[in-house]
């Protein structure tokens, strides 16, 4: 009796996790993030340069439009640029990802987004000096990533995912013939609030 009462309550709440991620039209996802980002450029002469790593945040929405698919879009402060040993270049940006967000699996718990994502230069700095006067102000990049929701309730869930991010401009301000471009990607963990 007791292994079947342990079996009815393991059912229940198994249909009740399953049942509790499908999100209806017009739900709002709000989610608070924090991760960490390597990045890396692109282009000529940067056979020499490393890779960086630092800190990424930000917070990020769904709209959804129905249970499989929403609209992400939100902010989040990057870290680029690139080191070569004893110096590092550091590009820091403000994204605004445009991305939409296919939810998959039964219980719409995995999701795949893929979009574009503005970026803003907010520092640029070698060393500790200022370098911004030669970096464009402003970046396109396009953005893909894949993440998976651990439900704690009906209204809140942990969002696990990895994001990417590939330059396509280049951020190189008044040299034609040069091109250098940013690309990176984040493992970030952050708490989905379900309004």
């Amino acid at each position: 009796m007791k292994k079947l009462s342990v079996l009815f309550i393991g059912l229940v709440l198994t249909s009740i996790s399953i049942n509790a991620q499908e999100r209806d039209s017009g739900t709002i996802e709000l989610i608070p993030n924090i991760g960490f980002s390597n990045s890396f450029l692109n282009g000529d002469e940067v056979e020499e340069l490393e890779s960086r790593s630092a800190l990424q945040f930000g917070v990020v929405g769904d709209y959804y439009f129905n249970d499989r698919w929403s609209i992400r879009s939100g902010l989040s402060y990057f870290s680029m640029g690139g080191a070569v040993p004893g110096s590092e270049l550091q590009l820091d940006y403000l994204n605004v990802p445009i991305n939409a967000n296919w939810h998959f699996g039964s219980t719409r718990k995995w999701n795949l987004n893929f979009g574009v994502s503005p970026g803003f230069l907010v520092t640029a700095d070698i060393d500790g000096e200022d370098v911004k006067e030669f970096y464009k102000s402003f970046q396109l990049a396009i953005t893909y990533g894949i993440g998976y929701k651990i439900e704690i309730s009906d209204r809140f869930s942990i969002l696990i995912d990895g994001q990417g991010v590939f330059g396509v401009t280049n951020i190189l301000e008044e040299v034609d013939d040069f091109t250098r471009l940013n690309a990176g990607s984040s493992i970030n963990v952050g708490g989905v609030f379900t309004f």
